[in-house]
């Protein structure tokens, strides 16, 4: 009996029900069917789950879903649809017939939804079953994790090409004549991206005193001897899976400051990499990493320091379980976490390094193989 059916049951209920698109992780992972509309899922104990599409999508979600596909149809939704106005009942009724009980069903559900089912029968929110089961990937979700991993680095690769190439005029980065802004800088890494098979959205490219805010995603021009953060957290478009990665960059010398924080951030890494492995606490790892920052005078007061987690969980969401942070609790062989130690600094900037790797039972093994360079 899988982790979800004993959900099922110690909940008292008959089935999880899930409505929602592929967009939702959790929807994929357990129906592994690509969709850009909501669709009905299904699982009761010891059962093949069921999705409820359309008829035009049911011979692909045959042959993609995990999940056995039934026809609206089938499902009996026509049956009680008599009105656009009845759609929340009529499959809130199509669901009672199917579950034949009380039904589990995740905090994203709907709630129109769920209050048409208390009708027929107890609606139970989950407390997290599926995100916990994504956090332990399988082999096959650690390629295809590794996978976007080498897609991120070309796309690094041709983030920090552009600045290499270019010059410095009054204080600024010019490229062919032009001066470099972290707009052009984030489109090089998109269409890197798109050639490899993957989308981003949101990657940061910030340099100077916006590089201090450690989710800025960074405007305008590029200046010479500061600081730029660069970090990409592409997605498979057919997968879904993602990765994750940060460097910090200066064209031109860096302040005294700066290098004192790269120095810091990449022996924190070093530290925090070297802590991980089966049963170690993602909160220990944390404490470990804010007290090697504070011993180089680096404590966090307000927003100038370590101000954020160390890391997290990576999988079909950027962000997911487990938690390298003061709440995090033992990692697990399988787990795919990241490891971003920083330091930020107002009126001087921000430095982040970013890996990704696998937990395992003895150890670490990280799948970014990009270099740590500072000075270009």
């Amino acid at each position: 009996m899988d982790q979800l059916d004993q959900a099922i049951l110690s909940n008292g209920a008959a089935a999880y029900v899930g409505y929602a698109s592929s967009i939702d992780p959790d929807m994929r992972y357990l129906t592994r069917f690509q969709t850009t509309d909501p669709v009905l899922f299904l699982k009761r104990p010891g059962e093949r789950g069921l999705v409820v599409v359309s008829q035009m999508e049911y011979a692909r979600a045959a042959s993609e879903s995990t999940f056995s596909p039934l026809t609206r149809g089938e499902a009996g939704l026509f049956t009680h649809w008599k009105d656009p106005s009845d759609r929340w009942a009529a499959m809130a009724a199509a669901i009672a017939g199917l579950a034949k009980g009380d039904v589990l069903v995740p905090p994203s559900f709907p709630i129109a939804l769920a209050r048409g089912l208390e009708s027929h029968c107890r609606v139970i929110v989950d407390d997290g079953t599926i995100q916990r089961l994504r956090a332990v990937k399988v082999p096959g979700e650690v390629q295809e994790i590794r996978s976007v991993q080498r897609a991120n680095e070309a796309a690094m690769a041709a983030a920090i090409g552009l600045i290499r190439a270019a010059e410095v005029r009054d204080g600024l980065l010019v490229l062919g004549g032009e001066a470099l802004t972290a707009e052009r800088v984030r489109a090089e890494c998109h269409v890197t991206l798109l050639a490899h098979g993957c989308r981003a959205a949101d990657t940061i490219v910030a340099c100077g005193e916006q590089s201090a805010l450690p989710h800025l995603r960074g405007t305008g021009p590029l200046a010479a001897d500061e600081p730029i953060v660069i970090d990409i957290f592409p997605e498979d478009e057919l997968s879904g899976y993602f990765a994750d990665m940060t460097r910090t960059v200066v064209k031109g010398e860096p302040s005294p400051e700066v290098r004192s924080m790269f120095v810091a951030v990449r022996d924190a890494k070093a530290l925090a990499l070297s802590r991980i492995r089966a049963g170690a606490s993602g909160a220990e790892v944390h404490q470990a990493v804010v007290d090697h920052f504070a011993a180089q005078g680096y404590a966090t007061e307000g927003q100038a320091g370590f101000t954020h987690n160390l890391g997290h969980g990576v999988g079909l969401e950027v962000h997911e379980l487990p938690t390298l942070g003061p709440v995090g609790g033992p990692l697990e062989a399988g787990n795919v976490v990241t490891v971003e130690p920083g330091l930020y600094l107002p009126g001087v900037g921000g430095v982040r390094l970013e890996d990704m790797g696998l937990v395992t039972a003895d150890g670490f093994e990280n799948f970014t193989r990009f270099d740590e360079e500072l000075v270009l």
